[in-house]
């Protein structure tokens, strides 16, 4: 194996891992010492980066008056939402488990929006002890429900209704959410249905729209026609007695994986400060504002070719990082150690599965067993889509802070594995 430092795969100026010296950093952290001391595979995350990338974004939107509503499904780890916190950052949350890890880090819950399409009835009573911006209803059935719990409980609910705009946007058809083929949201035609139960209890109270569209969207145009649609229908409530305060727009605004131009969110910001009308927006990233702040850290257990087909196996796999199976995603992959790509591969995990890969047919440097690879822009659906599939503990998570790291998930143990079980 050669040892030759030469340039090899392209890593954006923007990002804070770098080659220094031939060796990948995060941030002034070399990413072997990582290694050493915390064992692969592991997530590292760079806290420069949120932070940067909440700024840039909340930033853009600051003249159109936008609450930013960081969507914790896509990292939840706490130090993460502790650090969004400190910025003064909104959440959306989809589960009651969610709103607890808020809790627990002491959030502003009056800046929580409590979305998904299958609220529990439990879920719903933990909304409604908080004081949250809203609750976000998906069916008139829910929101029926919604109106009797309130009652039980005697409180008003502050709910937003989530509409399904039907525009149709380019990603993978399991992040496309804003059609009338999917589960997501309520068809706008049942507005009399919806004014009807809302007027009949005196326990709701509608302060917001919204709608989600998708994720992983790099075009705003499909951003701009959903808050059109989403304007006309806050018009149509108003003209039935029901004004609304808020439109919340949702997320999915993408990074680049592969190269490509990056979201112009600053024309999204100028359409919306044209175009808001004196509404309350809000916007919920996720993908944006740690997607690229993150890597998957494995090291190399062996490499193997049948016939014309090569192979390298890592000590990550499938449950460790799902996005590959589960939608094909592209992720670039670096070697830890600065060298020329030299050969086509597999890079696959241990798993028992086919779908357990993490790049097919990519040219990499030639590795030999020890070897570290980076799996980049893993920072968003990466430990939370993690899973112990194959008995396998999920792996540590890494907070880089400048110069110095610290462990802000430890490994699992196989005692954690079996904890619950009898």
């Amino acid at each position: 194996m050669g040892s030759r430092l030469v340039s090899s795969q392209p890593v954006p100026d923007s990002s804070p891992f770098r080659y220094q010296r031939g060796e990948l950093y995060c941030e002034a952290v070399p990413l072997p010492l990582i290694a050493e001391q915390v064992g692969t595979p592991c997530y590292v995350y760079s806290r420069s980066a949120i932070l940067n990338n909440y700024r840039h974004f909340s930033g853009a939107f600051r003249a159109a008056e936008a609450l930013t509503c960081y969507a914790v499904k896509a990292n939840s780890n706490l130090a993460v939402l502790r650090l969004l916190a400190q910025l003064e950052s909104g959440f959306d949350v989809v589960s009651g488990g969610e709103l607890r890890r808020l809790q627990t880090i002491g959030a502003d819950l009056t800046r929580v929006m409590f979305s998904g399409v299958g609220k529990t009835t439990a879920e719903i009573r933990l909304a409604l002890e908080q004081d949250l911006l809203a609750l976000n209803v998906e069916s008139i059935e829910e929101l029926e429900t919604v109106a009797r719990l309130a009652a039980d409980m005697g409180c008003q609910a502050r709910i937003s209704l989530r509409l399904n705009p039907d525009v149709q946007v380019e990603t993978h058809p399991y992040i496309s959410t804003g059609m009338r083929q999917h589960k997501f949201g309520i068809d706008p035609e049942k507005i009399e249905s919806l004014v009807a139960v809302i007027k009949k209890s005196r326990h709701l109270d509608l302060v917001a729209l919204g709608c989600h569209i998708g994720s992983q969207i790099l075009d705003v145009k499909p951003f701009q026609d959903s808050f059109v649609k989403l304007q006309a229908l806050a018009g149509e409530f108003g003209r039935r007695g029901l004004p609304v305060q808020i439109l919340d727009l949702g997320g999915g605004i993408g990074i680049p994986y592969r190269g490509e131009a990056p979201a112009p969110i600053e024309e999204y910001a100028r359409f919306l400060t044209e175009h808001r009308n004196g509404y309350r927006l809000v916007l919920e990233p996720g993908r944006f504002i740690v997607g690229n702040a993150g890597i998957l850290l494995s090291r190399v257990l062996y490499r193997k070719t049948n016939r014309e087909k090569s192979f390298v196996i890592v000590d990550a796999a499938m449950n460790d990082f799902m996005r590959p199976a589960l939608y094909q995603a592209y992720h670039e992959v670096l070697p830890v150690q600065q060298r020329e790509p030299s050969q086509t591969v597999d890079l696959v995990g241990p798993v028992c599965e086919s779908g357990d890969f993490f790049a097919k047919e990519r040219h990499l440097p030639e590795v030999a067993q020890g070897d570290l690879l980076a799996v980049m822009n893993a920072g968003a659906y990466g430990f939370a889509l993690a899973s112990n599939y194959n008995s396998r503990p999920r792996p540590a998570e890494v907070m880089v802070d400048g110069g110095n790291h610290r462990i802000v998930r430890r490994r699992e143990r196989f005692e954690d594995l079996i904890e619950l079980e009898q």
